[in-house]
């Protein structure tokens, strides 16, 4: 008998440890953030994610959808990992490219509507959401012209991200 409530007192005690204690929180009171990993389902998925939350959004505005773009996506995905290697979120490629140097590099014809980038640790659904409260990044989403879009990213071990969306039309200028 002693045996058996030895167990259950053991028992409580390790399901007692398992139990989430909440957040762990920083010197400021706050809760510290955890690093988003992208595994490889997730770089599967995060494509689709993005273009139909998007295309949510569009609609609800009244504008067509957009559809993801391979030559967008090529030039994202570079500027990501170049962006990283620079350890700086801006728009100019470590050989003085523009967006608009970097998407004709990969063959995309169409007009160029605009880039957001980002350097972050969290989710490229937090990452949209960033982007949709500023009006110059929410501009680039949501312009009228735009048809087709892409994201890219690049994530470091420290679990940094560097992403960039873009996005293009072919409309008359």
């Amino acid at each position: 008998m002693l045996k058996l409530s030895t167990l259950a007192i053991l028992s409580v005690l390790a399901l007692a440890a398992c139990q989430s204690r909440g957040p762990q929180l920083g010197p400021d009171g706050q809760p510290i953030p955890v690093a988003y990993k992208i595994t490889p389902r997730d770089e599967a998925e995060i494509p689709a994610r993005v273009m139909g939350q998007i295309n949510m959004l569009r609609a609800n505005a009244g504008l067509a959808p957009v559809a993801e773009s391979q030559q967008l996506k090529a030039a994202a995905v570079a500027h990501a990992r170049d962006m990283s290697a620079q350890n700086r979120a801006w728009h100019f490629g470590s050989d003085a490219s523009s967006p608009l140097d970097r998407i004709r590099r990969q063959g995309y014809m169409g007009h160029l509507i605009g880039e957001n980038i980002s350097e972050t640790y969290e989710n490229e659904m937090v990452t949209l959401n960033a982007w949709m409260q500023t009006r110059d990044t929410r501009d680039i989403i949501m312009d009228p012209r735009a048809t087709e879009f892409a994201i890219g990213w690049y994530q470091e071990p420290s679990g940094k991200v560097w992403w960039v969306l873009l996005t293009g039309g072919n409309f008359s200028a």
